[in-house]
């Protein structure tokens, strides 16, 4: 397709706006007779009629009528492309599609969204959940540009920028315990433990915390698979598990949980928004990070 150039959409405008080929003629800086042969020229592209020559009084066509909004709208976008190409005016809108996993992602990255936009209102953030190593298969194919995780970093070729301290909290329902204590190892008979899975269990923090002597032998143990899940079979009192601090400290401040053997120290994640090394956007993922850093846990 033989695209209109834009001195001859200016031509168009002005002739519109001026009624008169010769006045017209005079705002861009060209004779009336290099005028009315540059309108001719774009009349034959187009096929079609735009103005009707009267005397000295021109008058747009309704094809005349319909080129001028296009006309000026591609006359902006071609100064648009100057401003941005030399870094003047608002910056280019972009997107950036990060990963996490679900609980992470509704208790603290979607509320952060809107203040993420108002910061910079230019930069979209598109959320994808999922487990770490389905997440990490997306990062590599290319379909996520970074992802939000507290798994550690053993993997060559990534960058990230540290973001909050994962502390953990083994929890229990007061009337669960009420009903049965759990003061050690002994007494885990009388229990159910609940977790997320089996390959990756959150018990581990704090069995690690403890003697190598101990055995932790639960009645039987329950994979919910989320730890959502998990906190919510706690809450009514289905067994004890070890959950992220963040995630149960409104529990643990109100009295539905409560914590059991806050002696024992265990230890901590941190979460990391991650991407691949020398990927394209990342400078905003480094802004980005920081920019999360800010935000507390909730």
């Amino acid at each position: 397709m033989n695209l209109p150039d834009l001195d001859s959409l200016r031509c168009v405008l002005a002739a519109a706006e001026s009624a008169s080929f010769r006045a017209a003629a005079a705002r861009v800086g060209l004779s009336p007779a290099a005028f009315s042969e540059r309108i001719k020229r774009l009349e034959d592209q187009l096929e079609t009629t735009l103005f009707v020559r009267g005397g000295r009084q021109v008058e747009p066509t309704p094809a005349g009528r319909r080129l001028i909004g296009p006309a000026r709208d591609a006359i902006a976008a071609a100064a648009r492309c100057i401003t941005q190409a030399r870094g003047e005016g608002r910056p280019p809108p972009f997107r950036l599609r990060l990963g996490t996993r679900f609980e992470l992602g509704l208790s603290w990255l979607v509320p952060a969204l809107d203040g993420l936009r108002v910061a910079r209102p230019e930069r979209t953030i598109d959320l994808y959940f999922g487990e770490s190593d389905a997440l990490f298969d997306r990062l590599n194919a290319g379909r996520l540009d970074g992802l939000v995780s507290s798994v550690r970093v053993d993997r060559s070729g990534l960058a990230y920028v540290p973001l909050h301290e994962e502390d953990y909290a083994l929890c229990a329902a007061p009337a669960l315990l009420a009903d049965r204590a759990l003061r050690g190892p002994d007494d885990a008979p009388a229990h159910r433990l609940i977790d997320t899975q089996p390959d990756l269990p959150l018990f581990r923090y704090f069995r690690d915390a403890r003697s190598a002597d101990e055995v932790w032998a639960f009645a039987e143990v329950e994979h919910m698979g989320t730890i959502a899940a998990v906190r919510a079979r706690v809450r009514v009192g289905a067994g004890v598990a070890v959950l992220p601090r963040y995630f149960v400290a409104d529990d643990l401040s109100t009295g539905r949980l409560v914590q059991l053997f806050d002696d024992t120290e265990m230890p901590t994640d941190r979460f990391r928004l991650l991407w691949l090394a020398g990927a394209p956007l990342a400078q905003e993922l480094r802004a980005l990070g920081e920019a999360l850093r800010g935000r507390p846990l909730a």
